[in-house]
């Protein structure tokens, strides 16, 4: 049975109905931090899907973890807000948000992936989010959708 995750980052307080409607085909979310205010996962809450969210640099301390790895059909994610300083053993790839524009790329053997930004997109990269899915047993895509 494949499964899709939504992979969202940098909403700075605001949940955009056209990115709501795209993301609820998905499994389950992930939230790569920068929610400002809790308030605003309550639309993606509502859409009854697992929600993963770990703490971004704006983002109240104490809600939500720092990291956090998560394993899903047999790969381990990290998740986390920052760029990553170093490779991290034992992980598929690293998932972070902050730099607000799409990443994916091999750093020192590790992929690193980001899927941009909800709000504020920079470099003259459009709003995003991501798709991360397992097909099939054995692996996983990765896709950026802008919106």
């Amino acid at each position: 049975m494949s499964r899709t995750i939504a992979v969202i980052s940098d909403t700075h307080g605001k949940t955009p109905e056209g990115l709501l409607k795209r993301i609820a085909r998905a499994d389950e979310i992930w939230h790569l931090g920068d929610v400002t205010r809790p308030e605003i996962l309550i639309p993606i809450q509502n859409l009854g899907r697992p929600l993963s969210v770990v703490k971004g640099n704006c983002d109240p301390f104490g809600v939500w973890p720092e990291t956090r790895d998560l394993e899903r059909e047999g790969f381990t994610f990290r998740l986390q807000h920052h760029p990553p300083a170093v490779p991290l053993p034992n992980r598929t790839a690293i998932l972070f948000g902050h730099l607000h524009y799409p990443i994916d790329e091999v750093d020192r053997g590790m992929r690193i992936l980001n899927p941009g930004a909800v709000n504020g997109p920079r470099n003259g990269s459009q709003s995003s989010f991501a798709w991360l899915r397992f097909p099939e047993s054995g692996s996983w895509t990765w896709e950026v959708e802008t919106f």
